[in-house]
């Protein structure tokens, strides 16, 4: 293993051309950044209202083929905002993953609902649509206005997948399940800009997809992020909803229900254009750095993580699979020492004391890959 693990930190180095410190992912301000916000600072409209903003929405729907795009301040409130317009209310229960960042469980619990935590495969990392299935068949209880938890009460309004490092999840599949116990589906794409599943992008499969563009993102604004939907006018109640909810009047202000200021600064929105404008040359990038990884790890014994069949991942963050717990350890003790960052994968949403008493399965592979998951540098190399 300490071969392996040395001759990792050596090719990384190479890769990056560096002994300085090589952090996990950093953004790539290659194209019309400057340019697009000297142009906003000269246009005045730094806020919320600008040209920036709609041009923003307008690529993402171009990107994710979706009718409706809404610019929003981040990644989490827009998971929130599309839980809301699915129909998520308090008491609530949504199928989730417990194997993702702590935004997909919190966003649940910003409407009052509770996660249920569902395995997910070992080779998307992804939520399983035979463990949704599982659980439906033991604990759901379908009627005329919706699926309940048989065992709760509750109902179960929603299923949030999340497309983890940016693998699409088996959405079909998922989608064919839910649509059986009359739940929508919403993906957590935030990782997942630029990714396809059978030719399509992901988040265009379920009622809504929420994006980031954080900054350790594959694009980044430095905080923002977009809902996306092909339903025109629940994106209309999205962009309603994320801009204090006012109807508009020459003058007056009127709001007539309790919305959110989520709005997306024109300043973000000026960056995240000049960012999208690179997306493919991002993603060409990082396929081809993926390329070198896996004939690397494949010669030194290492399990290195791959797309699946039927998918084309934008490889946001890469990742080895290591033997156990305690290679896992060594690998990330020995790295970061020298210099090469790098994270464990997050811990289950279940270790979390303010989740610990959700509802959950067996997670016999979350546990699994929680264990020997370890996410490698991944930035776009210059």
């Amino acid at each position: 293993m300490n071969n392996a693990i040395n001759s990792t930190i050596s090719f990384i180095k190479e890769q990056y051309k560096t002994e300085n410190f090589i952090p996990l992912h950093v953004p790539h301000f290659g194209g019309n950044e400057k340019k697009y916000l000297i142009d906003t600072i000269d246009s005045t409209f730094v806020s919320s209202v600008g040209a920036y903003v709609d041009q923003f929405e307008g690529m993402m729907q171009s990107i994710t083929n979706t009718q409706k795009a809404v610019a929003v301040v981040n990644g989490t409130a827009a998971i929130q905002v599309a839980l809301r317009l699915i129909g998520v209310k308090s008491g609530d229960e949504v199928l989730t993953q417990a194997l993702t960042f702590v935004a997909t469980a919190n966003s649940i619990s910003y409407l009052n609902a509770t996660p249920v935590f569902l395995d997910v495969d070992l080779d998307t990392m992804g939520l399983s649509p035979n463990s949704v299935a599982f659980f439906l068949e033991e604990f759901g209880d379908l009627r005329e206005d919706g699926c309940y938890n048989k065992k709760t009460g509750n109902r179960i309004s929603a299923c949030l997948p999340m497309h983890t490092f940016g693998f699409p999840v088996r959405l079909d599949e998922l989608i064919e399940v839910c649509d059986k116990w009359k739940i929508p589906v919403v993906e957590d794409a935030a990782e997942s800009l630029g990714s396809e599943y059978k030719g399509k992008p992901t988040g265009s499969f379920g009622k809504l997809g929420a994006f980031s563009f954080n900054g350790n993102k594959i694009v980044t604004c430095g905080g923002g992020g977009a809902i996306v939907t092909n339903d025109f006018k629940l994106g209309e109640k999205g962009k309603y909803l994320t801009t204090t909810a006012k109807i508009p009047h020459p003058y007056e202000y009127v709001h007539d229900e309790m919305g959110y200021n989520f709005r997306m600064p024109n300043l973000n929105a000026a960056l995240a254009c000049a960012q999208l404008e690179q997306l493919n040359n991002f993603l060409e990038n990082k396929r081809k750095l993926a390329r070198e990884y896996e004939t690397f790890f494949l010669s030194n014994g290492v399990k290195f993580r791959t797309e699946t069949p039927d998918t084309k991942a934008n490889y946001w963050l890469m990742c080895v699979e290591l033997e156990n717990k305690n290679d896992r350890d060594l690998f990330l003790k020995a790295t970061n020492e020298n210099k090469v960052m790098t994270r464990p994968i997050w811990q289950l949403m279940y270790r979390l004391p303010m989740y610990s008493n959700c509802q959950r399965d067996e997670q016999i592979n979350s546990e699994f890959l929680e264990e020997r998951i370890v996410n490698i540098p991944s930035s776009v190399k210059i």
